[in-house]
Order: C-alpha cells, then structure tokens, then sequence
C-alpha cells in the first residue's frame, strides 16, 4: 500500500465517512485521535445509481466504466470508450470535432488522424464500422450521431433519466457529470477590444486564443475549445447563462486597451457557481514585439491561474458532505495539505495523485521528518506508477525528478524536471524543483534563475516558499551570504516553520560572521528540525560536489552546529 507522510490532517470528518471516488470506489476516512487522517481507497460495489445504456446486445456502464458484448466484457481503450460514453449521451444530437475534443481531449490540439481512429476503434468495438455505420453515423461535415436504439437502466431498472432529454448543440449540464468531468471545466471568454479599433481585435483574440491553448496543456482542467467559447465574443452575458451553456466551473474574461506603443492587459477568473472574483491582474507592457508580449502575459496568466483555481477547488471540497467527496476532490485536499503533509492511500491508476504522494515522501525527506532510506523506495515506486499510469502527466515527471535528486542521480533528475517543464511550462513547483537539483550540482547562477522563474510564473503560489528557499541555497553556493539572508527569511516569512529557509538563514549568518543571527537562527531549526546535525546533512542531503558539502557544513559548524 502507497502511502504519503504528513502532519496535521484535517480532523473536522465524521468516525468512518466513506467517500466515493473514480471508478466505484470508495474512500475510508477513519477519525484518528492524533489529528492524522488517512484516505484508504477500496473496491466497493453498489451504492449510488449505477446508470447503462443497453444496445444491440450491447451494455456500456457509467460507473464501472466497462462494455459487455452479452455477458462477454470488451477491452476498450479509455479514450475510445470516453468517446462512446459521450456520443452515446449526446445521441439525441449531432456530435462535432469541437465537441469530442473539448470532452475527451480537454480542449487541446488532436490531429484528425487520431480522431478518426479513436472513432473506427469505437465503432469496432461495437460491431459496427465506417462502411455499414448502423449505431455511429458520420454526418457529412457536421459530425457524428449515435442512432441505435438505446434503453437506459439505472440500477437495473428501466427509466427515461434526464440525459434521454435532447441536450442542445454546444451545450451541457452546468454540474459535473460526465465520465471525465471530475475535472474543473474553464471557458476563457474572447477578451474585449477596448481600443474602438476594429484592426486590433486581432490582438485581444490573440490572448484569448493563447490562453485556452495553454490551459489546453494543463491536463488536469477541461477547456472548452475555442469555436465553443468565441459564440460569445461582442455579446454582453452573464456568468451563469455561459456556466449552463458551456457547462464550465470558471469564466476567464478580460480586455486588451492599446494606445500607441502601449498596452493594458486587465484578466478576471471567476468562479461562476458563486458568482464571486476569484483572482484578478492588471498588466501593462511596451509593445515593441506584439507577439513577444502576447507570450508574456499568456505565460503569466495561466501560471496565476492555476493555483487560485487549486485554491477554490479545495475551499470547494470543505463544503461538500463527505459521502460526495471524489477522487478529484480528495486530491484538492491532499495539495491544500502539503505543507503539513497528509497520509494518503491513491488510486492506482491517478497519475497526478501518484506523482504527489512520492513528491511528497521526498519533500518530508528534505524537512528532516522522514528517514531518506526508508522513504525513498516508496517514493520511487509511486513515481514510477504515475508514469506508467499516464506518461504524460508533469506531476509524475516531476515526481520522479525528486527521487533521482535525493538518490544522487543528478542527470537523471535534471532529464525529468526539464520533460515536466516541456509537459506543462507554467508548471511552477518543477521550476522550483529544477532549480533545487541545479544548486546541488553547484550550478548556482542557473539555480537562482530557474527559482526567480518561478517565483515571477506563480507570485502567489502556495509554494513559494519553497521558490525563495531554492534562491536562498543557490545565492549560498556563490557565496553571497547577505542575498541568501535576505531570500532565506523571506520564504520563513511565508512559512514560519519551513526547514529549507532556516537552514540556509544558520549557514549564511556563520559564514558572514553574524553569531547573534546565526544562533538564533540555528535555534529555530533545531525546534523545526530536531534531528539536524552535520551527520544528517552529511547523509540526507543531495550534494553532487565535496567542496559545495563542505561549504554548506562550515557555515553550521561557525553557526554552533555539531
């Protein structure tokens, strides 16, 4: 069993609240009186209504997400089958490309050659096929519709649930409830030309554009495609009608103000189902390279973007009861927990959740609270389930980057940082992370750098601290002990118990001389970290060169270390 260590859980759960997650399961909450909590995940059946379509001597059911050929079961790819599931739901409709890659893609780009085999798979799977196209019939270019007779039966029973009603084109049910859609849905609306310069409005569509492709790349939101939300660009509507059309959790809207070679950028996330402001930014900007610019604030956007929406997604979860908590939210929770770190058993086939908890093992190895040896392997395997649960998932990249660093595979370690990076740009804890293996291996200056990337990617991150203690260690390497002061007590100031930062604070005062500061400084570690000695620096910590070890010591030894 996988489990994550952590500090602190939430104790405001009921004794033994079960909640249910992907793929009809269900998550154990016992009450632990040590204010840990425990998230067991456990095959359960029944429970909920368990909705299928039966055709054609064919079964397809939701919620164990399976195909059965009589009582014979079919081996379905799970992008082929979301796209049965979709078309099969939508049948009283004609099913466009915009809509099977806003719904099974999230919105990013897929090339027709891809579409048109995961529709011949889905059709084989079937019995039917391109050429006799008795249930999946291809509408001349409009799309598709499934057209076999279709009974629905929840728990058994033949009904007529409300997904037989006809569901207008290009619109949803503004509630998650779609096999996929455990996922927040966002509708970046087109931004407003406000320069009453009709030849301008290639720029403020450039942004909106850039926006959703970016967002596109985080694969843990759905986007809606930009032929869906651009029906709106010129019209003035409110939240809520976009919210129920588009069936999204949260609106980006904005508008571009452009005068001469100036320009003012304004980008609003709202949170459509309280109708409330999540996050806001105003930016202005020379616009000597348009497209330079456009990449800036696309880069800064969505890095902004995805933590406020991490944020409101757990404020989200601690509203629900917790027999409607689902895997999606219990992750939410898991990422509000890090800093205190929850123990936490993952469903084996999440590969962000996977590649959390090993994160997470590795980062309570470098605070002092877990022992390197016998974490490290948990982690690794963790790791390694999130690759091959979804090898393209940054989070598992990223989590497997942090093994190599602490095993002392530096090239390893600096190969999987940069593939989550190239998997999700904005990916602002990787930059960290990267920025982390980069000081261990001495590379100093391209180790401040990456970390003050992330800090001007996610100014507001809830990890952030982590950004400053990364610059604070890289501005010790090259010796600059008042910058790593400085930097060290800025991330303290962010967490007051953040190991990383005093640990730099001690060293750095040591070497500069500064006996009052260090030994307070060493104070205050020593109560965050009370294991700390030169031997666990020696053995715990990752350095690829004996100077940079012995640099890093001597400022402790100076600080009263021993």
């Amino acid at each position: 069993m996988n489990f994550f260590c952590a500090r602190y859980a939430c104790a405001l759960l009921p004794a033994r609240a079960q909640r249910r997650v992907a793929n009809g399961k269900r998550a154990t909450v016992p009450f632990l009186p040590s204010s840990r909590l425990i998230l067991r995940v456990t095959r359960q059946s029944g429970g909920g209504s368990n909705v299928q379509f039966v055709f054609a001597d064919h079964t397809l059911d939701i919620e164990r997400r399976e195909l059965r050929r009589g009582s014979e079961s079919i081996a379905v790819e799970p992008q082929v089958l979301d796209l049965l599931i979709y078309v099969v739901q939508n049948r009283n409709r004609v099913v466009t490309k915009d809509d099977l890659v806003a719904s099974i893609w999230g919105g990013r780009i897929v090339s027709d050659a891809t579409l048109t085999s995961r529709i011949y798979a889905a059709r084989k799977a079937v019995g039917d096929d391109g050429h006799g196209q008795k249930l999946i019939r291809t509408i001349a270019r409009k799309g598709l519709r499934f057209v076999g007779d279709v009974h629905t039966q929840v728990n058994g029973h033949d009904t007529a649930p409300p997904s037989d009603t006809p569901i207008e084109a290009g619109r949803k049910p503004a509630h998650r409830n779609s096999p996929h859609s455990e996922r927040p849905a966002i509708a970046v609306l087109p931004f407003d030309n406000m320069c009453g310069d009709p030849a301008q409005e290639y720029f403020s569509d450039g942004i909106s554009e850039d926006l959703i492709t970016a967002l596109s790349k985080l694969r843990r939101f759905l986007v809606i495609a930009r032929n869906s939300s651009f029906i709106y660009k010129g019209k003035a509507v409110h939240m809520k009608q976009v919210a129920e059309e588009l069936g999204v959790d949260y609106v980006v809207e904005g508008s571009v103000r452009r005068l001469g070679d100036q320009v003012r950028i304004t980008a609003q996330l709202n949170d459509v189902l309280t109708g409330s402001h999540v996050w806001a930014e105003r930016y202005d900007r020379d616009i000597a390279d348009v497209f330079a610019v456009q990449d800036e604030i696309t880069e800064a956007i969505v890095a902004a973007i995805e933590p406020e929406i991490y944020a409101a997604e757990n404020f989200r979860t601690l509203r629900k009861p917790p027999e409607r908590l689902d895997a999606w939210d219990l992750l939410m929770r898991a990422l509000s927990h890090y800093w205190r770190v929850t123990r936490i058993a993952i469903d084996p086939n999440y590969g962000q959740a996977l590649g959390l908890l090993a994160t997470s093992h590795m980062f309570s190895v470098h605070m002092g609270w877990a022992d390197k040896a016998a974490v490290a392997p948990i982690a690794e395997r963790a790791a390694l389930a999130a690759l091959r649960a979804d090898g393209e998932e940054p989070w598992a990249h990223h989590a497997l980057g942090c093994t190599h660093l602490f095993a002392r595979r530096f090239d390893d370690a600096l190969a999987e940082f940069e593939s989550a990076l190239r998997l999700n740009p904005n990916f602002s804890l990787a930059q960290g992370y990267h920025g982390l293996a980069l000081a261990y291996c001495g590379r100093w200056a391209e180790a401040d750098e990456t970390a003050q990337r992330a800090l001007r990617l996610s100014p507001r991150d809830p990890f952030s601290a982590i950004y400053y203690g990364v610059a604070s260690y890289a501005q010790y390497v090259g010796c600059n002990y008042d910058e790593a002061m400085r930097l060290a007590r800025a991330a303290i100031r962010l967490h007051s118990d953040f190991v990383g930062g005093y640990r730099v604070l001690t060293s750095a005062a040591g070497m500069a001389g500064q006996a009052e500061v260090a030994g307070a400084a060493l104070r205050e570690l020593r109560r965050a970290q009370p294991n700390i000695s030169l031997a666990w620096i020696t053995e715990q910590m990752p350095f690829k060169h004996d100077a940079d070890r012995d640099h890093y010591l001597e400022g402790f030894r100076r600080a009263g270390l021993d």
